[in-house]
This record gives C-alpha cells, sequence and structure tokens, in this order.
C-alpha cells in the first residue's frame, strides 16, 4: 500500500492529499530520509510525522491488503513517541 493512502487509512492524516503534501515537503521520514508517496509502506517500520507543532513516531504493526470497515486504525500501528513543540521554543 502506498504511505499516503496508508497514512489515510491509518488516520494519521485526515485527507490523502494532505498526507500526499506532506510527504513532498519532507515532513515524514524513515530513518532520517524523507519518504515519497509512492513508498510502500511494510510492517516495522518506524516513522517520524512532524505536524505543524508536535512530533510523533509510530511503528507500522500491520498493512492491510484492502480496505474495509473491519479495519481499526488503532491496531494499524503503535505510537513509540510523542512530542509538543510550544511556540514559545521557536524562538
Amino acid at each position: 500500500m502506498r504511505l499516503d493512502k496508508f497514512l489515510k487509512v491509518a488516520r494519521l492524516s485526515r485527507r490523502r492529499s494532505e498526507a500526499h503534501e506532506a510527504l513532498e515537503h519532507g515532513r515524514i521520514q524513515l530513518n532520517g530520509r524523507a519518504l515519497k508517496p509512492g513508498y510502500r509502506v511494510k510492517a516495522g517500520d518506524v516513522l517520524q510525522i512532524h505536524y505543524a507543532t508536535k512530533f510523533v513516531t509510530v511503528l507500522i504493526k500491520d498493512v492491510p491488503e484492502r480496505v474495509t470497515p473491519r479495519v481499526k486504525a488503532a491496531d494499524l500501528y503503535e505510537i513509540l513517541e510523542q512530542r509538543t513543540d510550544e511556540p514559545s521554543e521557536w524562538l
């Protein structure tokens, strides 16, 4: 499954277009290197995701073959680390 689609299915992104844009701008990384939207996600991948004010590190536990109503987003990944950057720290 493509990474941009996985982010949408796992509810790590609201829309696939948002996930695609984040990937194009290098805000999602694997082992310190930016990924492309077409990257094939595998179980065991550890992704670092940079949102507007927070960083989240997730471990991919499962990648569904296809999207069905039975697919539970919480079962697809595990949050390893989460940190928030306050705007006062930006200065």
